[in-house]
């Protein structure tokens, strides 16, 4: 009886959505693998929404906190509505080697019963269009505290059509660094190296924050800025296990991969800043915290444990390095250190993908025909187009924002901050 209620209730929900019932009960994803992506879907955006907001807001001073989550929250939705009406079929559509087609623009030729995999579409939309939007997030961290909230949602639409959705299409859409073999599993060109020269562009241009170098700019709130480091480890399983697409053996060693990683990165940035600079720093453990979810996530389906152990640690030293060192030789004021965690680590997780996947030393193994040299190669040319490609399209998104409508605002609005002269608000009365 109950049974034949169910078959009733189905009956009658497909019959309002238009849905031939038989098409739809004939159609049916695998259970375990809907429920491991729609999880990991919500994990990913959770890593953006409050992560990173937290994650960066910590690090300002706390007369723009609010603009900064403001930035986060306002780019995330911008950059969903972008998603749905063209950037899922410009990634994902069949097209050429640089960009997809548009036979699914505002997701029209899509049923609810069509499948990615094992799963439904429709939450595969959700899943990629949550990387894009993290992407987007990351370039704020770099800007903060002295650009104009239009200027940066003009660039945003710009950026992301320009640079996220062909690097997108070339890498996991069927593209040309696809078709030669790129290894990137969760978005370590895509995502990181992607934003972090974006936002190392965009510091550029901007310029320095008014009295950097002469005032102390400290972080206003470290407890802040931990609390958004732990969602955004807690985030990134989704982000790498989730790019599995089902609950299957790759799943589990992204998954492993990931914490033995980010535990060495830890570590590791920790006792080098110990050694160099006398005292371990909670932010020095929050940073290596990040420079180790960076560094394995283009490998977290290809290399072992051992391979993950060793990036990790050296993801902490260069990570530390890229933001004392690099940072100061490039005479740059990127707040919130995107270019020397995210770029750095990007690049060089990308690059160690190559070594640590070999067989001999506990990967996977390459696919047949490819050696390392070979892979090493793919591996460089893939940074070095998402490096240019995405270093043009910022600077020209950039240019145009800062015409239309001017990049930075005033020094006395950024004096008095722009929580206040931006928004209307201000975090702590």
């Amino acid at each position: 009886m109950e049974r034949k209620m169910k078959k009733q209730w189905l009956s009658i929900t497909c019959t309002i959505a238009g849905i031939p019932f038989p098409a739809f009960a004939g159609n049916i994803a695998d259970k375990a693998d809907t429920v491991f992506m729609l999880i990991s879907t919500i994990l990913v955006i959770f890593m953006t929404i409050p992560g990173i907001a937290l994650f960066y807001g910590g690090l300002l001073r706390r007369k723009n906190v609010l603009s900064l989550m403001s930035q986060v929250i306002v780019s995330f939705s911008l950059v969903c509505v972008l998603w749905v009406i063209y950037g899922y079929s410009m990634a994902f559509d069949a097209g050429n080697s640089f960009v997809g087609g548009f036979s699914q623009v505002m997701l029209k030729n899509i049923s609810i019963t069509d499948l990615s995999g094992s799963f439904y579409q429709f939450i595969h939309i959700i899943f990629q269009g949550a990387f894009g939007c993290i992407a987007v997030a990351l370039i704020v961290g770099a800007l903060c505290e002295r650009v104009r909230f239009s200027a940066l949602l003009l660039f945003i639409v710009l950026w992301f059509t320009a640079a996220y959705i062909p690097m997108a299409h070339m890498v996991w859409g069927g593209g040309w660094l696809a078709q030669d073999g790129a290894l990137d599993f969760a978005g370590g060109t895509v995502v990181h190296i992607n934003a972090a020269v974006a936002g190392l562009v965009g510091a550029y241009l901007l310029g320095r924050r008014s009295g950097f170098g002469k005032e102390a700019f400290k972080p206003h709130s470290l407890p802040m800025t931990f609390i958004g480091t732990a969602i955004l480890y807690i985030g990134w399983f989704g982000f790498n296990a989730g790019s599995a697409g089902a609950v299957n053996a790759i799943a589990a060693l992204a998954f492993a991969n990931t914490v033995v990683a980010t535990a060495g990165a830890v570590l590791s940035w920790v006792f080098a800043e110990w050694v160099f600079r006398d005292k371990p720093s909670l932010l020095g453990a929050c940073s290596g915290c990040i420079a180790g979810l960076v560094v394995i996530t283009p490998a977290a389906a290809t290399v072992g444990i051992g391979g993950a152990l060793m990036m990790g640690i050296i993801a902490g030293v260069t990570g530390l390095w890229g933001v004392v060192i690099l940072k100061r030789w490039l005479g740059i004021d990127d707040v919130c250190d995107v270019f020397g965690i995210h770029g750095v680590c990007g690049i060089v997780g990308c690059l160690l993908t190559s070594i640590f996947t070999a067989s001999a030393l506990g990967g996977t193994g390459f696919t047949e025909g490819m050696t390392f040299l070979k892979q090493f190669g793919i591996q460089l040319i893939s940074i070095l187009v998402c490096i240019v490609w995405s270093a043009i399209a910022a600077y020209f998104s950039f240019k145009i924002a800062d015409i239309a409508i001017g990049l930075r605002i005033s020094v006395e609005s950024e004096r008095e901050g722009l929580d206040i002269t931006s928004h209307g608000e201000s975090a702590y009365n």
